[in-house]
């Protein structure tokens, strides 16, 4: 029976119910929340005084939100990781962290177990417990919604009723939030049809693109080495620059996404996401990409980009080919650095311009005008080798055919003229 646990803490719903769960089913155990601020914003307000009202010992808050941007989703973002074709994986990235400051808390209080909110369908269990393998690998783990009897979000909202524990998830709205700096995700109700439409109500970090200004705007974002640094010339820290993007791509209704995604454990879910500031850096490093690296290079980053994305997706992080596909990225990114202008209106992010020292982009390599650089005629020899195995093939299968013909009609063959 452990005598500490430690509970990975929001305060929402199902954090918020566990708390007395643990106490009633664990007697004389303490129960020690660590509630991570990776940028939830106001959801994380009287957070403290909330878990120990429920029953909690003691309360962790760390503002871990510059730790999250650029230590975990610029190294996401360098990588080029999307997942299922759209997600910018804002949900997914942010586990690592917050179950690796629950571990630090769990060791620091000599806690003997550790107990999460994830359910038993979810992705985020795995992505919680990879990380408590890393990191305490000898901690109990405790996981409620495999365990007790509660099986729907209205079974938990009647739990809380009964003991009086205040949420704000109703019968009405019932959606399954996750917000941090990065995106918002909405889940459930409504949209467990994916036949039916997000509400306009849904949303709460980007404005509907019909509601959006009539007029485009332009913003200008800079790269050192594949990592935003600055927002139209002004420098940033991750926090200040994702959160200048999040409201300029969220005023014109940017970065909306509806996708039906394969869940871990083997189901397709449906889920809608809102990335504004997170879609913008997408496709500006992207396009500063195109004109930086070379064919070969980005099609190797190309490849690399979906394993990666399903590492941050598998909750592998703390994985020694995490680090792997950092070396490379790390290498490939040596050369990007440069600045993007994106266009922004109703929805829509449109490349207006991009420069960079080490473009690989030559007006004097591809202009029409005469030039000393490029030799045109040298094209000839250059398309007849590049076609050569082409050629080859043509003339083995026409060589092939007369010695056909030949044998058909009895009469002495002859190659044709050409062939090697």
């Amino acid at each position: 029976m452990p005598k500490i646990i430690a509970l990975a803490y929001s305060g929402g719903l199902d954090t918020s119910i566990i708390v007395p769960w643990l106490k009633e089913h664990y007697p004389g155990a303490k129960v020690i929340c660590v509630a991570a601020d990776i940028g939830q914003g106001d959801e994380l307000d009287g957070v403290k005084a909330k878990a120990i009202a429920s029953g909690a010992e003691a309360c962790y808050v760390e503002d871990m939100r510059n730790e999250f941007v650029e230590q975990f989703c610029y190294p996401m973002l360098r990588a080029g990781a999307i997942y299922g074709r759209k997600y910018l994986l804002g949900t997914s990235i942010a586990r690592p962290i917050i179950a690796k400051r629950q571990v630090d808390v769990a060791k620091q209080v000599g806690a003997d177990a550790l107990a999460h909110g994830c359910t038993g369908k979810g992705n985020d269990q795995v992505r919680f417990e990879l990380t408590y393998m890393a990191f305490a690998p000898d901690l109990e783990v405790i996981a409620p919604w495999r365990m007790w009897d509660i099986r729907s979000r209205e079974d938990a909202l009647a739990y809380a009723a009964r003991r009086k524990i205040p949420v704000a998830a109703t019968t009405t709205k019932i959606y399954s939030r996750d917000r941090n700096i990065w995106h918002l995700s909405h889940e459930g109700g409504v949209l467990e049809d994916p036949a039916q439409g997000p509400p306009k109500d849904l949303f709460q970090m980007t404005t509907d693109p019909v509601d959006a200004p009539n007029t485009p705007e332009d913003v200008s974002i800079t790269f050192e080495r594949g990592t935003p640094v600055a927002v139209d010339g002004k420098v940033m820290n991750g926090v200040e620059l994702l959160s200048a993007l999040n409201v300029l791509g969220g005023k014109h209704g940017c970065g909306r996404i509806d996708l039906v995604e394969d869940r871990l454990v083997g189901m397709k879910s449906r889920g809608v996401y809102e990335t504004p500031g997170g879609s913008l850096l997408y496709v500006a490093h992207s396009e500063l990409e195109q004109l930086v690296l070379d064919r070969r290079t980005l099609a190797a980053k190309d490849l690399v980009a979906p394993r990666y994305a399903d590492l941050v997706y598998e909750g592998r992080w703390w994985t020694t080919e995490r680090e792997a596909y950092d070396a490379f990225v790390n290498v490939t990114q040596e050369r990007v650095s440069g600045t993007v202008r994106l266009r922004l209106y109703k929805g829509n992010i449109t490349i207006v311009g991009r420069t960079s020292a080490h473009a690989l982009y030559d007006e004097r390599f591809v202009t029409f005008g005469e030039d000393d650089v490029y030799e045109q005629s040298d094209a000839a020899g250059f398309i007849r080798l590049f076609g050569l195995s082409a050629r080859v093939r043509a003339l083995k299968d026409r060589e092939a055919e007369v010695l056909h013909a030949a044998e058909t009609s009895g009469r002495p063959s002859k190659a044709p003229a050409g062939t090697p």
